[in-house]
């Protein structure tokens, strides 16, 4: 299946150079059903290698060969919304690989899914109308996927029931990061500049968070990490939610990261973009492990 929204998608772009790709992470996410973890940039979604990290690491899962970061299927979308849902299936969001952006479109593609490891992407709904700037799925009882999606240009959150294809409108509220709880698909956590909200009521109202720092990013381990809340503030301090509701700092980061990511499996690993590049901590940012170093700087 061709890009979505895009006219001359039988006709792959070259590959992008990892240095410019690499100025903009918008999203990480690790899939434990294939070992593998991605990267989306302003210049597509990339293969990321994680041979450097321990068995830990997605555990059970086969790991890539490869060594080097790989754009996959030499495409450059701009991948503002990404995620890896726990089917294996892939959503994105943002706008076309330029070259391959139809005239008659408008630069969305609304949200896009892949079945196969992001080598192909099929429109789903909303192609050409809606950039999400965030998206994130859960599992609903009956086995569809719940879609949670930042509409950046209405500011408000829009909600799907059946995997993406109809969406109501939810709450508006000035998002900068948001999660969805796997173990209780109606709550949903988000951070603004003023601080952390949460719904309960899938996203159609939102209340603050007391006592909590205030985040730029937040996601939450599924229950077999732990089900734990991490977030990371302007600052790069890493933080963690313990079970009494308490926040405590855990460790740091460098700078502001522009990707969060709480690694499912039986280990919580957290991923982080920064300007380092990616590393990885198993101890909720104590340490950290490098997984790709700044590749930005020529």
């Amino acid at each position: 299946m061709a890009l979505a929204g895009c006219a001359t998608a039988e006709v792959p772009s070259s590959p992008s150079n990892p240095s410019t790709a690499f100025e903009h992470i918008h999203g990480l996410g690790a899939d434990p059903s294939t070992g593998n973890t991605y990267a989306a940039t302003h210049e597509g979604v990339w293969l990321i290698p994680t041979n450097g990290l321990p068995d830990t690491y997605l555990t059970g899962s086969p790991r890539p060969a490869d060594t080097e970061p790989v754009q996959i299927g030499g495409r450059a979308p701009d991948a503002m919304g990404f995620t890896v849902s726990s089917s294996g299936v892939l959503f994105m969001s943002g706008h076309p690989d330029p070259a391959e952006q139809s005239a008659s479109r408008a630069p969305n593609l609304g949200l896009v899914s892949s079945s196969d490891q992001a080598q192909t992407w099929e429109t789903i709904s909303l192609g050409g109308q809606t950039d999400f700037h965030d998206l994130d799925t859960v599992a609903l009882p009956a086995g569809e996927l719940r879609v949670y999606g930042y509409d950046a240009q209405q500011g408000a959150l829009l909600v799907s029931d059946d995997s993406g294809s109809t969406w109501i409108t939810g709450a508006t509220a000035p998002i900068r990061d948001l999660t969805a709880d796997p173990s209780d698909p109606d709550r949903v956590i988000a951070t603004t500049a003023d601080g952390l909200i949460e719904s309960s009521d899938g996203g159609r109202t939102f209340g603050s968070v007391s006592d909590s720092p205030v985040l730029l990013l937040v996601d939450i381990f599924d229950e077999s990490a732990g089900g734990e809340l991490v977030g990371v503030d302007p600052a790069g301090s890493l933080w963690r939610q313990e079970p009494s509701g308490l926040w405590t700092q855990t460790g740091q980061a460098q700078g502001a990261p522009e990707a969060l990511h709480a690694v499912g499996g039986s280990s919580p690993w957290i991923l982080v973009a920064d300007p380092r590049g990616i590393s990885a901590s198993a101890d909720f940012g104590a340490t950290w492990t490098p997984v790709l170093s700044d590749v930005t700087t020529p």
